[in-house]
């Protein structure tokens, strides 16, 4: 029995789908093969759920095959690079012809011809990825591992088939996959292969943004650490050239004494500290970029060191740009844009005096982002002094306890006005205008004061208590 057998268990949904690959191939007289990153999960452990399968001859008529069998109408075909997609329920199957690749400079979009297994595994990223095992009646299970991927596997490489050089400059985004395979799998980049990187790293500009947003995000989701890859970027020189803002955070500078903490290293700290705690990818890309401003913000005061005013603003500001570059949705840049600008909010209170006012103020800014909020303050807390990481830590709980008290006591998640419009020019004999909001905001700042509760009844004999002297504002 091939060792893959004991991978592929009879009762495997994935199995099934394969043995039947496999009848569909006999029927049609094909040599197909199951490649890449399914055998590679399975030898690690890992769960899967796309099957990727190369044949010797037209993959696009396979999938078509494959489609008939399983009665699915849906066949996405991409007959430039002769590959096809079959959905099916919560699987992707998707077929290629086996090729070999010739590019030209200027491009990552490969001129494809038909070749033979060993050509198609070849032109893989990385021996880790270039195994293939049979779907053939006569050889079915058995691995063809052309380029010791097995042993890379064992050993936890990562390394190209081929010349490294040639295979990241052919397809730059290759370089991204190699740093973030090391971080998902933990594995180390050989040695010759992490030094290709830097000698091509500037080949980078050929590939779209949205296939690095692609990668940066799946890098971003690694479960633990993913400050690996960060590290991995900025040591090979990748980062300046994909995250900029990140690169600039690097660096330590002193003064008379006086010395700040290297921000680069301490957002990496932040991100994995998020990475313990939650999974949600618009947090975790929060924690990477919440210090952004602070090169542009630090300043010398003497007697003091150094300082960031204003960095949060600044950063706040910093978001939407970066986030248009990075071709991230108007939802991802907002939620940044404002986790950013309140982070140092809850610890600014914890210190000026946790008062229900203040507390308030915060959970109507933050809104329903304020347990992401006090997760992300709790991350940024990076000292290596136990004493004023507990002292931070019981700041928080106290902010925390308040913003609990304050909730329920005044229902603020969903906080508004309790008189609407039509009410206050009803009252105060308004048109639709400016005039109304005014109103409007002066009743919201009086229940967020706490000078009124938040009630309708309060808001209503406040508007009329005072209408007199709002209207003379206006």
């Amino acid at each position: 029995m091939a060792f893959l057998e004991l991978l592929f268990p009879p009762d495997d949904p994935i199995t099934k789908i394969l043995l039947r690959i496999a009848q569909i191939a006999e029927r049609n007289n094909v040599d197909a093969y199951l490649v890449g990153g399914a055998i590679r999960d399975r030898i690690l452990g890992h769960e899967t759920k796309d099957i990727d399968v190369t044949v010797v001859g037209s993959g696009i008529e396979f999938a078509k095959a494959i489609a008939h069998s399983f009665r699915l109408k849906k066949v996405l075909e991409y007959p430039r690079f002769g590959t096809a997609m079959v959905p099916y329920h919560d699987i992707i199957i998707e077929v290629a012809t086996a090729r070999s690749e010739q590019y030209e400079n200027n491009s990552r979009k490969p001129k494809v011809a038909e070749g033979n297994l060993h050509e198609d595994l070849s032109r893989r990223d990385f021996t880790i990825n270039a195994l293939a095992m049979s779907l053939n009646k006569e050889s079915l299970y058995e691995l063809s591992d052309y380029f010791q991927g097995l042993h890379d596997l064992d050993a936890g490489i990562i390394r190209t088939p081929l010349d490294p050089v040639t295979t990241f400059s052919e397809d730059p985004l290759r370089m991204l996959r190699a740093i973030r395979f090391s971080t998902q799998l933990g594995f180390k980049i050989e040695d010759e292969t992490f030094r290709a990187i830097s000698k091509v790293k500037d080949r980078m500009v050929i590939i779209s943004q949205e296939r690095i947003t692609e990668e940066l995000t799946k890098i971003l989701k690694v479960p633990r650490k993913p400050s690996q890859a960060f590290l991995l970027m900025k040591k090979c020189g990748l980062l300046e050239i994909i995250l900029p803002e990140i690169a600039n955070l690097d660096g330590v500078d002193q003064k008379n004494g006086y010395h700040h903490k290297d921000v680069f290293n301490h957002s990496l700290q932040v991100l994995d500290n998020i990475a313990e705690k939650t999974d949600k990818f618009e947090l975790r890309f929060t924690a990477l970029i919440h210090d952004i401003a602070k090169p542009q913000t630090k300043r010398y005061v003497e007697g003091k060191g150094w300082t960031f005013y204003g960095h949060e603003e600044l950063g706040a500001r910093m978001v939407k740009p970066l986030c248009r570059r990075l071709k991230l949705s108007n939802k991802i840049m907002e939620y940044a844009e404002k986790m950013t600008r309140l982070h140092l909010r809850p610890i600014a209170i914890a210190e000026e005096g946790v008062t229900d006012s203040a507390v308030r103020r915060l959970c109507v800014d933050a809104g329903e982002h304020i347990e992401d909020l006090i997760t992300l303050c709790r991350a940024d807390i990076t000292s290596k002094n136990p004493r004023k990481v507990a002292e931070y830590t019981a700041n928080f709980d106290r902010v925390v306890d308040k913003i609990a008290e304050v909730e329920e006591k005044d229902r603020l998640r969903a906080f508004q006005s309790p008189l609407h419009g039509d009410e206050i020019m009803k009252i105060c004999n308004l048109s639709p205008g400016p005039a109304v909001g005014y109103v409007k905001r002066a009743i919201e700042e009086a229940i967020l004061s706490g000078e009124i509760p938040n009630t309708y009844e309060a808001a209503k004999m406040y508007l009329e208590s005072h209408k007199k002297r709002l209207l003379s504002e206006i």
